[in-house]
């Protein structure tokens, strides 16, 4: 089993918008391609993404199934990854402090992935997850400071800057 960890220096209910949000999914996950919803609404359970893995000249079409969701602690997808078989693929958030804890867990359940899973296919996977949770804490960490920017703007009593204009309001004026 892959299990790694990763402190991202954000509170956790934004990593959990960050991989609650289906239609980001490709921006933290190494090897997808822009992700789509397939079926119910993410990330309840039994909720699904489609998403396309580029492997040279050709693309692999796989689909991500919600099977377990903790609202703000924990994912469990089943990863269905046609010829390759599945796997389960788990994300638990820990406060921890101000900042999040984050702990991936994977490992493959049928097909060729679970036949083949050997030493060398849990370093891959170790790889790919340090990476996978260094995209994830880029994102979070961005959206973090955003959103941090925009209550320090709303409570000088700026527009906030995701309605673009950024004028300080006069004492009094709506």
């Amino acid at each position: 089993m892959a299990v790694r960890h990763r402190l991202i220096k954000t509170d956790p209910s934004v990593v959990w918008d960050v991989i609650a949000d289906g239609s980001r999914y490709a921006d933290w996950v190494v090897g997808t391609g822009a992700s789509r919803p397939s079926r119910g609404r993410w990330p309840e359970k039994g909720a699904s993404i489609e998403y396309e893995v580029p492997l040279g000249p050709w693309r692999l079409s796989n689909e991500t199934i919600v099977r377990r969701c903790e609202e703000g602690r924990q994912l469990e997808l089943e990863i269905l990854a046609g010829p390759l078989g599945t796997a389960r693929f788990s994300i638990e958030l820990r406060e921890w402090g101000e900042h999040c804890l984050v702990i991936a867990d994977e490992h493959p359940l049928q097909g060729a992935g679970g036949a083949l899973h050997n030493f060398g296919a849990e370093a891959v996977i170790q790889l790919r997850h340090r990476t996978m949770l260094a995209r994830l804490a880029r994102c979070c960490e961005e959206q973090g400071e955003k959103e941090a920017e925009q209550a320090e703007q709303a409570d000088q009593g700026h527009e906030p800057a995701a309605r673009g204009l950024g004028v300080q309001e006069s004492p009094g004026h709506a």
